[in-house]
C-alpha cells in the first residue's frame, strides 16, 4: 500500500504466488501494488534494510553502565546479573531504577558475548566398543520405604560407554570399598566381560585423595590387578567429564520415580522386592540397546576364573549377652556361639560369621549414621535362654526390640496391663518361643490379635494346639512274606510244581 515499506515477507509471498498467477493477482495476494511488483521483477526494488540508530526513550542504565557496571563485569566473570542488580539497588538507587532489571540482564549478556572470556565447550565423544566402562554412586530422592519404614540407600550405576548397557545395584551403606568392589564385580559378570578402562570420580574407597600423585588404595589396586583393567578418574569437581554416567544417573532416577508413581506406591515388603523392581526396570532399558550391547560384548576382556575380595575382615568375640560389635552396631547372634571367637566378613549388605573356616551364620548388615550406635536384635537368637527365666524379659534393655512386630507389641501391652507381672512375662515369652520354634511368627501374632479384638485372650494351650506341630506315632505294620509257590500260581497255565 502507498506510504508503507514493502517487507521481505511480502516479497517472498509475491514470488511464491507469481509462479501460478499473473502479476496483478500475485501482487494483490501479497498486498503490494502492481508497480512495486514490476520493480521486484525488474530488480529495481530496494528493500528497506536500514534499522533506526536512535533511541525512542531514555537509556535507564546510562548513569551507571560505564562507571559502575562495566568495571564490575571486568573484575570477575563469575558475578551474575542478579548480583549486579542487588549492588545497584543498594548503592546506586538514586541513579538506577529498579524496574530496569530485565534491561540490565540483556545488556550484561550482550556485553559478555562481545567482551567476555572464553567459555567451556562440550566435545562430543566417539567411544570404541569394549574400551570404557564408567561407574558412579548416586542418591535416590524418591521416598522409598520397606515395610513402611524409610529406606536410606544409594544406587551404584555402571555403564558401558559405547553401547549404553547399564547395571544398577542398591547400596544400603555409603561409598565404601565393599560396595564398590561387590557392585563392580557383579556388573562385570552381568555384562560377560571387563572393559579395558574403568572410570570413576575421586572415590575415597579407590583413591588416596590427600596425595597429589595418582595413588590407589591397596584394595583397589588389588582389584585392578585381578581383573586387568586400567583405572582412570575425572578431574576433581568437573562432573561433566563423566557425562556418560551423569546423564544416566538422571535418567534412571527419573524413570524409577515415574515407575513408582504408576505402581501407585513407594512401599515394598522387603529389600528383595525393591531390588527386584530396580533390576526389572534396568533390564527393560537394556533390551532397547541389545544389538549394540552384543556388538560391544565381543570386545570385552574375558572374566577371571574367580572373583576378587569384596569385603573387609574383622575378628570379634561373642559376649556373654550373645552379642558382637561391628562398625558401631551391636548384633545378637545364636547363643550357642557365646565365648566363641569369630571371623566376620563385612559385605555391603550382610555379615558372614565364620567359626574357624566354617560359615556358621549370616546377618543382615545394619548401618549406624555418623558417630551414633545402633542395635540389631533378633529374639530367635536368645529365646531358648529367655524361656528358662522369663522374668528377665520385663527389665531387659532389649525388651522392645525383642518383640518382632507391632502385633507382639500390642500383645505385650495388653498382658502387661491385665495380668500379674510374672504371668505376663511368662505368657509373652512362651508365645515368642512358640513363634520361633514353628516359624509361625506372623500367623501366631495375627491369631492372638484377632482373639483380642473379640475380647478374649487365647491361652497358651490354645496357641499350642493350633500352631504346635503334633508328633504322630508311626503305626507298626506286620508284613508277611509269601512263599514262592504262591507266586507260581499266578503264572498262566495254572499250578506249577
Amino acid at each position: 500500500m502507498s506510504g508503507n515499506h514493502i517487507t521481505e515477507k511480502q516479497v517472498r509471498l509475491y514470488m511464491k504466488f507469481r509462479k501460478d498467477f499473473t502479476q496483478e493477482v500475485a501482487a494483490s495476494k501479497a498486498d503490494i501494488s502492481v508497480s512495486s511488483a514490476r520493480r521486484i521483477e525488474n530488480g529495481r526494488h530496494q528493500p528497506n534494510q536500514a534499522k533506526r540508530q536512535w533511541r525512542t526513550r531514555p537509556d535507564p542504565l546510562e548513569a551507571v553502565w560505564e562507571s559502575v557496571v562495566v568495571p564490575i563485569l571486568q573484575q570477575d566473570e563469575l558475578i551474575t546479573p542478579v548480583g549486579v542488580f542487588d549492588h545497584l539497588c543498594e548503592s546506586h538507587s538514586d541513579d538506577f531504577p529498579t524496574t530496569a532489571r530485565r534491561t540490565l540482564e540483556r545488556r550484561i549478556k550482550k556485553w559478555r558475548q562481545l567482551h567476555g572470556g572464553a567459555k567451556d565447550v562440550m566435545f562430543l565423544q566417539h567411544h570404541e566398543s569394549g574400551l570404557l566402562g564408567i561407574c558412579d554412586f548416586t542418591h535416590v530422592k524418591s521416598p522409598i520405604t520397606i515395610g513402611l519404614e524409610p529406606c536410606k540407600h544409594m544406587l551404584f550405576n555402571y555403564r558401558l560407554a559405547a553401547s549404553g548397557w547399564q547395571y544398577c545395584q542398591v547400596v544400603y551403606g555409603g561409598e565404601s570399598f565393599a560396595a564398590l568392589s561387590d557392585s563392580l564385580q557383579k556388573a562385570f559378570r552381568e555384562s560377560g566381560g571387563v572393559p579395558k578402562k574403568v572410570r570413576t570420580d575421586s572415590l575415597s574407597a579407590a583413591y588416596r585423595n590427600h596425595d597429589n600423585a595418582e595413588a590407589f588404595t591397596e584394595r583397589y589396586k588389588s582389584l585392578i590387578a585381578h581383573y586387568g583393567f586400567t583405572a582412570t578418574r575425572n578431574n576433581t569437581g568437573v562432573a561433566h567429564e563423566n557425562g556418560v554416567i551423569e546423564s544416566s544417573n538422571r535418567h534412571i532416577k527419573a524413570q524409577i520415580e515415574q515407575a513408582l508413581r504408576i505402581r501407585g506406591s513407594f512401599d515394598f515388603n522387603c529389600r528383595d522386592d525393591y531390588e527386584g523392581f530396580i533390576q526389572q526396570l534396568v533390564g527393560r532399558r537394556n533390551e532397547r540397546i541389545n544389538t549394540a550391547f552384543i556388538k560391544e560384548q565381543r570386545q570385552l576382556q574375558p572374566l577371571p576364573p574367580m572373583g576378587s575380595v569384596n569385603y573387609s575382615t574383622e575378628y570379634v568375640r561373642v559376649s556373654r549377652t550373645s552379642t558382637i560389635n561391628v562398625k558401631r552396631v551391636t548384633y545378637t547372634v545364636p547363643s550357642r556361639l557365646i565365648d566363641s571367637r569369630l571371623r566376620v566378613q563385612v559385605y555391603d549388605n550382610r555379615l558372614a560369621l565364620y567359626l574357624g573356616h566354617e560359615l556358621t551364620y549370616t546377618l543382615e548388615r545394619v548401618y549406624a549414621q555418623g558417630s551414633s550406635r545402633k542395635r540389631s536384635v533378633n529374639y530367635k537368637h536368645v529365646i531358648d535362654a529367655l524361656v528358662k527365666k522369663p522374668q528377665a524379659f520385663r527389665c531387659s534393655q532389649w525388651r522392645d526390640e525383642l518383640l518382632p512386630n507391632e502385633d507382639y507389641r500390642c500383645i505385650w501391652q495388653y498382658v502387661n496391663g491385665n495380668m500379674k507381672a510374672d504371668d505376663a512375662c511368662r505368657y509373652i515369652v512362651r508365645v515368642l518361643h512358640l513363634a520361633s520354634k514353628e516359624d509361625n511368627e506372623i500367623r501366631l501374632g495375627r491369631f492372638i490379635m484377632q482373639q483380642l479384638n473379640t475380647g478374649r485372650l487365647p491361652s497358651l494351650f490354645d496357641c499350642q494346639e493350633r500352631f504346635q506341630q503334633q508328633t504322630r506315632d508311626i503305626p507298626q505294620l506286620q508284613v508277611g512274606q509269601h512263599s514262592l509257590k504262591q507266586y507260581g500260581l499266578l503264572l498262566q497255565g495254572g499250578r506249577h510244581d
